[in-house]
């Protein structure tokens, strides 16, 4: 069993960074009363965290690359506690919003660095076994968030959700140093200036979607916000093709295999997990569930996730990624048109459990092979470059998610007579938009991903070495 332990501590760093991304969920109505919160600000205490973790998850890839993947995981280890601690003593929203922003950060250090160190310890089947149980833990993170917030919440309040991260995160650091593969320091320099257009990009355009759905889409901010991120987005490409150690090398943009995949990734966050912030306030705010029973209402969709990942991860190597991601996106879809149209303004929680069980079977079928699939889609060379960019697609899908489906919910509940109907039919309608998304990246992901060929297969980095992992064309 000794061989499992570095799988042990990077399934640890993974979990908790991925359970922060949905985990505030449930809070967010006590953290309002505490700290006085108005809508916008519960936005960004999401928000800050995912985006942080999207605009450096390619940098951190970078100085992993430079200084080491085990030195720059135990890193961000650390500054993600901190940052934990600082969140769980903020005294107001402004300081929690920045705790959050370090928080991202640190665990943006952490995700950039997990499927390299699976990879760089494990060969052979041992890599296809330990790259599943690492989807596994990662779809039934995200997923059980809200049912250990709301625990956490209602039994020691909402700073619990924080603080329970210090004890893994001691743990996780102490099995890394001891366990994980020190890794060799490689050559080149970080892409600054790629970094730098990158990030005000993002940023840009997640703080254009929610002072839109504010303020209103004429207004000033707004139009300079969605103006910024344009031209950052458009100067991202010439930055990159200048720069000799860019942070995205944009010829990987034209493998078909590789874009794809990058859609998938981006619509599969967006559509999977976005809403569930909605979700958890309509359960908490018009139907007056606890936090405990809030979360426990999301139950079968992190059930379900982890349940089809541990169940299906056994095959997956005998099909090709495209068919668990691109069924997987679809199934997605099938589940939030179930939702669509279960929740109307006379629903119990009960509505919810069949279409959230079904986007759940989805998650536990796309999450084990998304990474390791994007990773087999480019050279050897690119690998971590591959890695970071999958991941920093799906954590955009989810910062931008939250913000468009919070202008839209916004806006429903600003129209309805009431706000129980308000709230049913901003649900209904980012239920829809979460539909059209999976759709869309399903049929991404099963058009542009298709079988390698044989001859294709030499330059794949785990052709050989990991006969359980498929490849993809590029």
């Amino acid at each position: 069993m000794r061989k499992w332990l570095p799988l042990v501590a990077i399934c640890l760093g993974a979990f908790i960074l991925l359970v922060d991304v949905t985990i505030v969920n449930v809070a967010l109505p006590r953290m309002a009363d505490d700290l006085h919160a108005s809508f916008t600000s519960l936005q960004w205490v999401i928000d800050v965290y995912a985006l942080a973790l999207a605009a450096l998850l390619m940098v951190t890839g970078s100085l992993a690359d430079l200084f080491g993947h085990r030195r720059l995981y135990a890193a961000g280890l650390t500054v993600f506690a901190l940052a934990s601690l600082a969140c769980a003593l903020a005294p107001n929203a402004a300081v929690l919003i920045t705790a959050r922003g370090v928080q991202g950060a640190g665990g943006a250090a952490m995700f950039a660095t997990s499927a390299a160190l699976v990879s760089m310890t494990y060969h052979g089947r041992d890599r296809g076994i330990a790259f599943g149980v690492w989807g596994a833990v990662n779809g039934a993170a995200a997923a059980a968030g809200p049912i250990l917030g709301g625990l956490l919440t209602e039994g020691f309040g909402w700073q619990a959700i924080f603080l329970v991260n210090l004890p893994i995160a001691v743990a996780a650091v102490a099995l890394t140093l001891r366990v994980l593969p020190a890794g060799r320091r490689g050559a080149g320099r970080l892409d600054v200036p790629g970094a730098l257009v990158f990030t005000l990009a993002a940023a840009s355009l997640t703080y254009a979607l929610i002072r839109g759905g504010e303020h209103g889409w004429s207004d000033g901010l707004t139009v300079a916000a969605f103006v910024v991120a344009g031209a950052a987005a458009v100067a991202f490409v010439p930055v990159e093709l200048r720069s000799p150690h860019p942070m995205l090398d944009m010829a990987l943009l034209r493998r078909p295999a590789f874009a794809g995949l990058l859609t998938g990734a981006l619509l599969y966050q967006m559509a999977a997990f976005s809403g569930l912030v909605f979700v958890s306030l309509w359960l908490q705010n018009v139907l007056g569930l606890s936090p405990v029973r809030s979360g426990l209402a999301l139950m079968p969709l992190a059930g379900t996730s982890f349940v089809v990942a541990a169940a299906a991860g056994r095959h997956m190597h005998k099909l090709a990624p495209r068919i668990p991601i691109g069924v997987g996106l679809l199934v997605i879809a099938a589940g939030s048109l179930l939702l669509w149209g279960s929740v109307h303004t006379g629903s119990g929680q009960s509505a919810l459990f069949a279409g959230l069980a079904i986007t759940g079977a989805g998650v536990g079928l796309a999450t084990p092979v998304l990474v390791s699939a994007a990773v087999d889609a480019v050279p050897a060379a690119r690998a971590g470059m591959a890695g970071a960019a999958v991941n920093t697609f799906r954590q955009l899908g989810l910062t931008l998610g939250i913000a468009l489906f919070g202008a839209v919910f916004t806006a429903r509940l600003r129209s309805a007579p009431s706000v129980r109907a308000g709230y049913a039919s901003g649900i209904d309608r980012i239920s829809l938009l979460a539909a059209a998304a999976a759709l869309a990246g399903g049929v991404a992901v099963l058009l542009a991903v298709r079988p390698s060929h044989p001859h294709a297969q030499a330059d794949t980095p785990t052709a050989s070495s990991a006969p359980r992992t498929p490849t993809v064309t590029r």
